[in-house]
């Protein structure tokens, strides 16, 4: 990826990400990290021109050790670049482990080879994450997390901070979302993710509560558990079966619901909307065509990498920092495919979405 080279593009960078990171809004739910930490607004980490004009002028530099690629992490990896590019910090290294927790390993001492000042990282294992990052540890160099940390890593010692999404935000506008799609009243499932991972968990349990808290006349009649996105075309089949009349079902993110809408589409199936968390294009191509899927709601993805670099960054000056920031959630629909998709991966929706 080729960062700004000219002040020109460096200001309007500084610009968006100031845009990007507006005010979190208020809401009934808390969201918490993955050890209880209390959410604060990204927009409240902040640098003083005198700060940034500090770590210009140490000449310091920044790996980033990445999970998997996708659209996602090609958003957050351009947050980052982007905001250590505005801070005069050289990314020396960009790696990718493919959801491999050994490769990610042998990445981080390839890695460290380079001695960065910073290393940003998203941990594959959590709990086999500590001896990942040693090598950095024992270097001295600033670890900070995009979701998640090391099983024993300690904010403030071990590493930075963490960074990541309004949890309960995003299962809230997820309600709202589809509460708006059928018109406030109606009958739906309820389709989460069976597994241990606070974020989907966060998030699935934001929507049932919003949804039960603000939406008495939608009922959840239909509700199950998965950890295999594969088994989402089986769980929606016998939801229809027993409740023809659905009118809407919510998932948990998006790999399953493409089964989901696979599924729908396949019996002929035009009514029961969909509404799930995280882009993906298949569901936004049926999104502006009018099709069963009638929001996904996203997060700020290209925010989460300018907050971490910021962070680390202003670690170097030994800022305090909270351990856990949190960015703002978007519902993007058919109206706002164009701004939702730039907002949350800073780039254009594929023309397959905009007809270009």
């Amino acid at each position: 990826m080729t960062s700004p080279a000219t002040a020109r593009v460096v200001a309007s960078i500084a610009l968006l990400t100031a845009i990007l990171l507006p005010a979190m809004p208020s809401h009934a739910g808390t969201t918490t990290g993955p050890h209880g930490e209390q959410a604060v607004p990204a927009a409240s980490l902040t640098l003083t021109p005198e700060e940034e004009a500090q770590i210009r002028a140490g000449k310091h530099t920044a790996a980033l050790a990445w999970h998997t690629p996708s659209d996602y992490t090609a958003a957050v990896d351009r947050g980052a670049h982007d905001e250590f590019a505005r801070l005069g910090i050289e990314v020396v290294a960009v790696t990718d482990a493919g959801f491999d927790a050994a490769k990610q390993k042998s990445d981080v001492e390839t890695i460290m080879a380079k001695r960065p000042s910073i290393l940003l990282s998203l941990p594959v294992d959590p709990d086999t994450a500590p001896e990942v990052y040693k090598p950095a540890l024992e270097a001295g160099t600033k670890v900070a997390f995009v979701d998640n940390a090391p099983t024993g890593f300690v904010q403030g010692t071990d590493y930075v901070t963490i960074v990541s999404d309004d949890l309960f935000q995003m299962g809230e506008k997820a309600a709202d979302a589809m509460a708006n799609a059928i018109g406030g009243k109606g009958e739906i499932g309820y389709l989460f993710h069976d597994a241990n991972f606070y974020v989907t968990n966060q998030r699935d349990g934001a929507f049932k509560a919003t949804i039960e808290a603000k939406y008495p006349d939608i009922k959840i009649v239909a509700e199950q558990g998965l950890a295999d996105p594969a088994h989402a075309e089986e769980i929606i089949h016998a939801f229809m079966t027993k409740h023809p009349d659905l009118a809407a079902v919510y998932v948990t993110w998006a790999e399953p619901a493409e089964f989901v809408l696979a599924a729908l589409r396949n019996g002929g199936n035009s009514e029961t909307k969909i509404v799930t968390l995280d882009l993906s294009e298949p569901l936004a191509l049926d999104m502006v065509q009018g099709g069963n899927v009638a929001a996904i709601v996203a997060d700020e993805a290209y925010a989460i990498g300018a907050t971490l670099a910021r962070a680390a960054a202003a670690s170097l000056l030994d800022k305090t920092l909270e351990p856990f920031y949190a960015v703002n959630a978007l519902a993007v629909t058919k109206d706002t495919i164009k701004e939702g998709w730039f907002q949350s991966l800073h780039r254009d929706p594929p023309a397959t979405l905009t007809g270009g």
